[in-house]
């Protein structure tokens, strides 16, 4: 279902990186198009494959981004929520989405049609400079999750995961898991049950799971799990 945007949804839009720099009315001019879908959980806003024809910002709710691999599995690239933006490149390109984006929850994003953007780019080149931003902080958020995977142990990827959602940096916290653990296992590159044996493992320092919930008594020890500063804290996290 597609309706017009509100001018709450119109000052998320106006926020995202791939417009900052860009004066308030050049920003009118590109958004003027733009149209809210409402996605129901696990509805497809596209398909790998399907023509790029416009790029998208999420409102609310949680969108993950996907290939299907070779062996017929689900490889999550991302998951985005309010103020994240994706398909940005491909959709000036004039080809074809290389993942598929579904909702993980009830979500609304924007649309904006890409041959409304490329004649703007056309009188503005500008706008083409702020693109390339995004795309490149997009580049750069990919490039840090390989690395995480080759670098991080399994239960460093779940302690930088609940870290980051937690809202104060040291203390404790008690936070709300934004999606269920088999998303969470793949968007960590785990398997679930290793997401279940790092979540155990955490037990140690602290940490304790309660359904959708997870309890954490200070959170500057994920921290610093997650950055591998402490041997000591290491070595009781192995296997007895």
């Amino acid at each position: 279902m597609t309706s017009a945007p509100t001018r709450a949804d119109l000052d998320i839009v106006s926020q995202i990186a791939i417009f900052r720099g860009l004066n308030p009315a050049t920003v009118q001019r590109v958004i003027a198009p733009a149209s809210v879908v409402t996605l129901d959980e696990r509805e497809a806003l596209f398909r790998q494959g399907d023509p790029a024809t416009a790029f998208f910002i999420v409102l609310d709710g949680w969108i993950k981004l996907y290939r299907i691999t070779l062996s017929g599995e689900e490889a999550v690239l991302l998951i985005l929520t309010r103020g994240g933006s994706f398909a940005e490149a491909v959709a000036f390109t004039s080809s074809n989405y290389p993942a598929t984006a579904e909702a993980v929850s009830d979500a609304r994003v924007v649309r904006i049609p890409a041959d409304h953007v490329v004649r703007c780019i056309r009188e503005d080149p500008d706008i083409a400079l702020a693109m390339i931003a995004s795309t490149s902080q997009h580049l750069h958020h990919l490039v840090q999750q390989v690395e995480q995977l080759k670098a991080q142990s399994g239960v460093q990827r779940v302690a930088e995961f609940l870290a980051s959602l937690c809202p104060v940096e040291r203390g404790s916290s008690m936070v709300a898991l934004p999606y269920d653990k088999l998303l969470i296992a793949a968007r960590l590159g785990l398997k679930p049950e290793s997401l279940s044996r790092a979540f155990a493992k955490l037990r140690t320092i602290g940490v304790e799971v309660r359904a959708s919930h997870v309890v954490i008594r200070e959170v500057d020890l994920l921290h610093q799990l997650a950055a591998d500063d402490r041997a000591a804290m290491r070595e009781s996290l192995r296997d007895t």
